[in-house]
């Protein structure tokens, strides 16, 4: 067979050729199903073992097998929740319905029309369950299977599973409209998902009345799109702002940059964190200082200093108390940009934690925290887990270990750097950015930008454009910021 490289061109394939790349796209889709369905059955047999070592420890029901997602995710490159969803999924399949699982298994369906067959039936009891997946991927059904689409055959299921159990269908339904929310999680370019998961009457209702709005507004001569119109309005609405005055909806927003991009007109990019629910990662420095501007402009913004080492490292704080207090857990979400500091885990950071736990002498530090999720933070306490903090290329770094052996190390995330840097200990290589100092004195700054409707700290009055040139100072509102210089010498 002839397979594709890099210079093959349309005219010097034959015919031939790509009917043989499109059967072995095919049977590499089967494969793939296959690997699917063994990784399924590993990861039940996995939590089997587990939660039967455990019982022979001794520990409770409720508690066993908890660090089983923590070790299936990293596995499949997955965040520790996207592998507790596999594993949930997986166990379905192989102890309730052996018909989906074989059919994944010899690659008829794929692994989302199985985990639809999973989805669609949880409501149902065992037997129920059993039936369904029977009549639908049973083998004498498995040629019909083979040719269905994905909308048809959720259609089928649920045909059937009214059928059997029409009160588990009402209850099901019941506990829908009891779900109902509001969440907001990160988009590309500065934009977050807003979404709202409500009974299907009311967002039809509510959608219908935005879309008469913007068809109303464009027929008045509004130049924006319907979908800007329809946004805008919503933010006006849900805020009880005045028309037109979206964008001034009061939020908070946290943002980590370097001196020399919020002051000196520097191109490194900033991050904002994610201490709210909705961190959107890197950003642009001119959209960084313009964050600022607009939050002071507003009335809204203070700044506060974290202080790094020569080496961009946060300096190391202590604290003699059980739990983190507010300002070092901070300066942890800081550092963790406040995401989730296990490796493959992108959920928002939660709890405060100690490395090495506080019962076993661990200190309340920053090199002894992380900023974990809730799901992580309780995996770690099963039994076989073991972390400890280390450095890797001179940032805060976590090796923890699983109760199999196997050892994962999550590294902090390069924080922005500072205006001036210099070599550790005094020792030549220090090079001037933006405004030269003495050699000796070694700049310990990084900012920290927060836009809040809250009191005025000590803000900067920031301008874009007004106060960034050579020579100009920052006109200040009340205290000069929080910048520390020291002098190494003898005693450091």
């Amino acid at each position: 067979m002839i397979l594709p490289g890099g210079t093959d061109t349309a005219s010097s394939v034959s015919k031939e050729a790509q009917a043989e790349w499109v059967d072995l796209l095919g049977e590499l889709e089967a494969v793939k199903n296959t690997v699917t369905a063994t990784q399924g059955r590993l990861a039940v047999a996995l939590e089997e073992a587990t939660k039967a070592d455990e019982a022979r420890q001794g520990i409770r029901a409720e508690r066993r097998g908890r660090g089983v997602p923590n070790q299936v995710g990293p596995a499949m490159r997955l965040s520790p929740h996207a592998g507790g969803a596999f594993l949930g999924t997986a166990r379905a399949w192989v102890t309730d319905m052996p018909y989906t699982f074989d059919a994944l298994r010899t690659g008829v369906l794929s692994q989302w029309r199985a985990t639809l067959m999973v989805r669609e039936t949880a409501h149902l009891s065992v037997e129920h369950r059993a039936q369904i997946d029977e009549r639908i991927c049973g083998p004498a059904n498995l040629a019909v299977l083979a040719r269905t689409g994905t909308r048809r055959l959720i259609a089928q299921v649920k045909e059937l599973a009214g059928e059997l159990d029409v009160h588990a269908c009402v209850k099901r339904n019941a506990k829908a409209v009891s779900e109902r929310r509001v969440s907001v999680r990160p988009a590309p370019d500065l934009m977050v998902y807003l979404t709202a998961l409500v009974p299907m009457a009311q967002g039809v209702q509510a959608y219908a009345q935005l879309k008469a709005h913007a068809d109303a507004a464009k027929a008045a001569g509004d130049e924006r799109g319907a979908g800007q119109i329809m946004a805008d309005v919503l933010i006006e609405r849900v805020a009880g702002r005045e028309p037109g005055k979206a964008d001034e909806v009061p939020v908070t927003i946290n943002l980590l940059v370097s001196d020399q991009t919020l002051l000196a007109g520097g191109q490194e990019p900033a991050v904002v964190v994610e201490g709210a629910a909705a961190g959107v990662g890197a950003v642009p420095a001119p959209v960084a200082r313009e964050l600022a501007g607009h939050g002071i402009d507003a009335d809204a913004a203070w700044l506060r200093s974290i202080y790094v080492d020569p080496r961009g490292r946060l300096l190391a704080t202590t604290s003699v108390s059980r739990f983190h207090p507010p300002g070092l857990s901070a300066l942890l979400r800081a550092r963790e940009q406040g995401i989730c500091a296990t490796s493959w885990c992108d959920a928002p950071v939660r709890h405060i934690d100690h490395v090495t736990p506080f019962a076993e002498g661990g200190q309340t530090s920053l090199g002894n925290g992380q900023g974990l999720c809730a799901r992580c933070n309780h995996a770690k306490q099963a039994p076989g887990w073991r972390q400890e903090a280390t450095e890797v290329e001179g940032r805060h770094a976590v090796e923890t270990v699983a109760p199999t052996g196997h050892t994962y190390v999550a590294v902090a995330p390069k924080p922005p750097r500072p205006v001036r840097v210099q070599a550790a200990d005094g020792a030549p290589g220090w090079t001037p950015a933006v405004g030269v100092d003495p050699p000796g004195r070694v700049p310990r700054s990084r900012y920290s930008i927060g836009c809040h409707p809250g009191p005025d700290r000590g803000a900067i009055a920031y301008r874009p454009g007004r106060n960034t040139g050579p020579g100009r100072r920052p006109r200040r509102r009340a205290r000069p910021a929080d910048v520390s210089w020291v002098h190494p010498g003898p005693e450091r």
